[in-house]
This record gives C-alpha cells, sequence and structure tokens, in this order.
C-alpha cells in the first residue's frame, strides 16, 4: 500500500508546532493506522477487475437471454396485444364519437334553456317596470293632491287669520272708542 502524503514532513510540522518527535512520531503512527483500517474496510467492498469482468461477462449473457426472450415474445404475444390495441382504439373512436354526440346535445338543450330563461326574466322585468311605472303614476297623482289640498288649506288659514286678525282689530279700535 502506498501513503499518498509524506509522514516524515507530517512529524516535522507537528514538531514545529510544539510536540516532541516521539509525540510527532506516535500521532503519524496512529493515523497511519486509521487510514489502514479505512482501506481495508473499502477494499473489503471493492471488486477485482477481473470479478468485475465476469459479473459483466454474467451480466451480457443474461441481456443476450432476454433479448431473445424480447424477439419470441414479440412475434407470438406482441402481435396479438397490437390486435387488442387496434381494436380498443376503434373502441375508443366511436365512444370519443358517441360523446361528442351528447355533449353537442347537452349544450343544445341548455342553449334553448337559457334562451326561455331569458325570455322570462325580460318579461318578467317588463312587467316590474310596468307596475313601478304605475306605482310612479299613482304617487305622482297622490302628491299633487295633496298638495292641492295643502294649497287649499293654507288659503283657508289665510282667511280664517286674517278675519280673526281683523276681528282683533275691531274688537281693539272699539275698546279704543270706549275708552278715549
Amino acid at each position: 500500500r502506498k501513503l499518498y502524503f509524506d509522514t516524515h514532513a507530517l512529524v516535522c510540522l507537528l514538531e514545529e508546532n510544539g510536540f516532541t518527535t516521539q509525540q510527532s512520531e506516535v500521532i503519524v503512527s496512529a493515523l497511519v493506522k486509521i487510514m489502514n483500517t479505512n482501506l481495508d474496510m473499502i477494499y473489503k467492498d471493492m471488486v477485482t477487475k477481473v470479478q468485475q469482468e465476469i459479473a459483466l461477462q454474467q451480466v451480457m449473457s443474461h441481456i443476450g437471454g432476454v433479448k431473445k426472450d424480447m424477439i419470441i415474445l414479440e412475434k407470438s404475444e406482441f402481435s396479438a396485444l397490437r390486435s387488442e390495441n387496434e381494436k380498443i382504439k376503434l373502441e375508443l373512436q366511436q365512444i370519443k364519437k358517441q360523446v361528442m354526440d351528447e355533449i353537442t346535445k347537452v349544450r343544445a338543450d341548455n342553449k334553448l334553456n337559457l334562451n326561455l330563461e331569458k325570455s322570462r326574466v325580460k318579461e318578467l322585468h317588463a312587467q316590474q317596470d310596468r307596475a313601478l311605472t304605475q306605482t310612479d303614476r299613482k304617487i305622482d297623482t297622490e302628491v299633487a293632491d295633496l298638495k292641492t289640498m295643502l294649497e287649499s288649506h293654507k288659503l283657508d288659514n289665510i282667511k280664517y287669520l286674517a278675519g280673526s286678525v281683523f276681528t282683533c282689530l275691531t274688537v281693539a279700535l272699539g275698546f279704543y272708542r270706549l275708552w278715549i
């Protein structure tokens, strides 16, 4: 095994930073042991090149077998699947056409219903407008009648007031003559 760093340079670096030679060597020795242990663990999980080539050949032979099986299946089962797929496509097209026809019918019915509802709403609005117009006319007539009655009462009140004032004035002048 090769170490890819200089152990002597590491010992010198540790000595420059305050470690003794013995401490530095022990630290470097421990690091080398740790690295060797880690490398052993890594090598256990690794395969050699020969093992890799053997596994590759086995996989390639399995792939070749699967290809042969696929060719056989394609000739037998895939043709049956293709014909069944074509049947399903035809059925799907027929169902699609039926659905489109139903959608067209529903749309036409909805348009008809919508137009009927619109005409009913318009008729209802027209009736409401007529009723409002009649109500407005009645209100205007009543207001005009009330204004006329108010004017009439106002004139009557002015007459009574003028009569009362003149009566009071006449009585006051009568008393005035009596006193003088």
